[in-house]
């Protein structure tokens, strides 16, 4: 079943350029909601918890490192189909291969530099909301 959130992050290339505000722009002109948001920075060991299931993977401690490299913008979104709809606002992960006017050919800079993420699942949603957001701050308490 289908809900209705998403999560994104705004990466530290996508923040340090400038260019939140016109990501955060092109989001709520895609229809989505700002259900909760917050500028934070990963620590390295929090950037390791939310990306271990990539611990495996060669590019797991370079992916650490940039993640905790600067201020990120965390939010969760709502709006009908929010993770397929948004998975199509951001585009491929490969800027390089990303449609026309997503975020990522817009705003990305390579692969590894690619401005934003969303989620892939709305299980996935879920838990990476849950990592930064807890049950009150989502619902605006």
């Amino acid at each position: 079943m289908s809900t209705n959130r998403t999560f994104t992050m705004i990466k530290p290339d996508a923040f340090g350029a400038g260019n939140a505000g016109a990501i955060l722009k092109m989001i709520e002109e895609a229809g989505f909601k700002l259900v909760a948001m917050k500028i934070t920075q990963l620590s390295g060991e929090a950037a390791g918890k939310f990306y271990a299931v990539h611990q495996a993977r060669p590019f797991y401690k370079d992916l650490c490192a940039y993640m905790s490299s600067g201020p990120i913008i965390a939010a969760i979104l709502e709006k009908e189909n929010a993770v397929a709809d948004f998975r199509k606002l951001i585009g491929a992960t490969n800027p390089a291969d990303a449609a026309e006017g997503t975020i990522r050919k817009l705003y990305a800079t390579s692969i590894e530099a690619n401005a934003v993420h969303g989620s892939d699942s709305d299980e996935n949603a879920a838990i990476e909301g849950s990592f930064f957001f807890s049950e009150m701050e989502k619902v605006g308490v």
